[in-house]
């Protein structure tokens, strides 16, 4: 397993962490708690050593699934992160009350590392209004936190501003090859390089979007290698990143595993003709993605009972595959007529949450009249 240190910590962590965001679920929804285990246990048995977790993660059963799952390691083994939920946040005791939870789920006495949730300016200006961090710094110094940084989603105008704000211990951001200039971006990867902020990734695969495309563009890759995986490439190019300490990849099934194990086992960084290639796939892709969505499913539920998520699902990989047939049985089935952006009545709920600033709204007007369409029929 490839391991990165952060030399600013003075540890050591794989660089493949353990994303709990997207476990495998029953039918009823619920996380698969047998199928799940065996894939956590999969991975620390072949050195991940980072397991990140999140208060509202399926919707609230990750931690304490995660607690319980990893009750039988020895605490010290592996890295522990989980994040306060700013948007919960209205007063002081909230910050307090939430922690003490979190502790109580995930079975710990304390967090390795703890994020400020989906940081963007108005949220940080109201934790610093209510001095959250303060909070939290002191339990940094009784030892119940021991790393303490924030994730991102806004301008990177936001993320200089909060990044210099004080001396975080990390921080984690997006960053894939399709986002190099969204949010943070690569220039907010610079500047956690200038400022000696380890990194951590999520969204490498944006949301499974890197991991499968049709065959114009899976050629391209074969021709590299035959044998490997299309989210390798993804994976490797953010890992190609000196400062890039730690890539969460949401895990849904144990192929996924499997395969990421497979790359981060005999780590590459890209040679250049790969990047070569995917600069030029890149360009292909930006050219018929509608929206960037990545299914990370804050807009959700939505009170008129649209899938969001799987509209924009749907209606980018109709435009990047140019063929209704590969979207057929998910529009017409999975959606159906109760789930599709028909529905929706423009509240404008979706838009107030959403990680991505995406006109939602408008969006969905355009999928319905896209799909309606059937324009790409083979």
């Amino acid at each position: 397993m490839e391991k990165r240190k952060m030399e600013k910590l003075g540890i050591e962590t794989s660089l493949l962490g353990f994303g709990c965001m997207r476990f495998p679920v029953t039918a009823e929804g619920k996380i698969d708690g047998a199928e799940a285990e065996k894939m956590l246990d999969k991975a620390i048995a072949a050195g991940v050593n980072y397991i990140d977790t999140a208060y509202p993660y399926h919707g609230g059963e990750s931690e304490p699934f995660v607690g319980k799952a990893l009750k039988k390691y020895d605490r010290g083994s592996f890295y522990l992160a989980t994040k306060l939920p700013c948007w919960n946040v209205e007063t002081r005791e909230d910050v307090e009350r939430i922690f003490q939870e979190q502790l109580s789920r995930l079975q710990t006495d304390y967090i390795d590392f703890y994020l400020m949730h989906a940081l963007d300016q108005a949220k940080f200006d109201k934790m610093c209004e209510l001095g959250c961090i303060e909070i939290l710094e002191k339990y940094k110094e009784e030892g119940k936190i021991r790393y303490l940084g924030f994730s991102f989603h806004d301008s990177y105008e936001a993320f200089e501003k909060i990044l210099c704000y004080r001396d975080w211990d990390f921080c984690q951001i997006q960053l894939n090859y399709m986002d190099t200039d969204t949010q943070a971006g690569l220039k907010g990867y610079r500047l956690t390089e200038e400022r000696q902020v380890p990194l951590v990734i999520m969204e490498p695969v944006k949301g499974g979007s890197l991991a499968a495309f049709a065959e114009d563009i899976t050629g391209k890759f074969r021709a590299l290698d035959a044998e490997a995986s299309i989210a390798s490439y993804a994976l490797r190019w953010v890992g190609s990143l000196p400062n890039v300490k730690v890539i969460l990849s949401g895990m849904s099934t144990m192929e996924q595993v499997e395969d990421n194990l497979k790359t981060f086992a005999d780590f590459r960084p890209l040679s250049e003709a790969e990047d070569g290639t995917v600069r030029e796939i890149v360009a292909l892709i930006k050219s018929r993605v509608q929206n960037g969505c990545t299914g990370c499913s804050y807009c959700m539920p939505c009170p008129a009972g649209v899938d969001i998520p799987g509209n924009f699902r749907v209606w980018n990989t109709y435009h990047m595959y140019q063929n209704y047939n590969m979207v057929k049985g998910s529009w017409e089935k999975n959606l159906g007529d109760e789930k599709q952006a028909k529905n929706c009545v423009k509240c404008g709920k979706c838009e107030g949450v959403c990680p991505q600033k995406l006109q939602i709204r408008e969006n969905l007007e355009r999928v319905q009249a896209d799909l309606d369409k059937k324009e790409f029929v083979f």
